[in-house]
């Protein structure tokens, strides 16, 4: 039986009570993604958080919090065929207790693990590479691309970091964003059109940026190859040492 889901943690671990209570599940899948299979049979899962309690508690339970924490981060990852990855993690977690989580060996912990390290390096990059512009009402906004789900693991550093000003990070390719201020945070939707205008002192502020970071280097030492495995090209998109010239990014403004 394949399991069609909203994409939801709640969603997938319905799915997993389904799959030891309806019928074994031969796959799991987002309603958006799925291709009809002729010869299968799938169910649209409703999500049930009483069902999604049950599996939780259960795998706190039987198996640990570790693992939980694991098969969440996996969850946020862009892996392919995560869903069935966590479900195969989960069912032999049922089966053999804690301490299958240091069954390095094991192809099943393997890929939660791969997984598990993907979005931690993600979430560290995040961290380092945030870049904030200065808004409208003294808010400081900044925006990531990140492949992997991670925005919800930023929180924390942020507003220990900016423990009075407000700020938002927006996920561009996710459009939506973490909202904090003074230690609280939520994370709701926000598109292109949600954005706060640029304060006047911007362009100040990049034009000292860039002018710092292009006096710094010593030209004669320059290494493009060597930046670019500290600063990979694909973040330097939302970087501002790294964006248009001031001028240009005048005009835009």
């Amino acid at each position: 039986m394949d399991y069609l889901y909203d994409g939801t943690f709640e969603g997938l671990l319905t799915c997993i009570h389904h799959h030891y209570y309806t019928a074994k599940a031969t796959g799991i899948y987002t309603k958006e993604s799925y291709q009809m299979n002729l010869l299968g049979d799938f169910l649209e899962v409703e999500t049930d958080e009483a069902k999604a309690s049950i599996v939780y508690d259960a795998m706190e339970e039987k198996i640990s919090h570790f693992a939980v924490r694991c098969m969440y981060k996996t969850f946020l990852s862009n892996v392919a065929d995560k869903e069935m990855k966590i479900l195969r993690f989960a069912v032999m977690g049922f089966r053999t207790g804690p301490k299958f989580t240091y069954m390095h060996g094991n192809d099943i912990v393997i890929a939660i693990e791969t997984a598990v390290r993907q979005v931690g390096n993600e979430a560290e990059r995040m961290r380092q590479f945030v870049r904030f512009s200065q808004m409208d009402g003294g808010v400081l906004y900044g925006e990531i691309e990140p492949e992997h789900d991670v925005l919800e693991l930023l929180p924390s550093h942020f507003c220990d970091r900016f423990k009075n000003e407000p700020f938002i990070i927006r996920d561009v390719g996710r459009n939506k964003a973490i909202v904090a201020l003074k230690g609280q945070w939520y994370i709701t939707d926000f598109g292109e059109g949600d954005m706060p205008d640029y304060s006047t002192d911007e362009v100040g502020y990049r034009r000292l940026w860039k002018k710092y970071f292009d006096h710094i280097a010593i030209k004669e030492r320059i290494n493009p190859r060597c930046q670019a495995g500290h600063v990979p090209l694909k973040y330097r998109k939302h970087l501002v040492e790294f964006q248009l010239q001031t001028d240009d990014f005048e005009r835009t403004i």
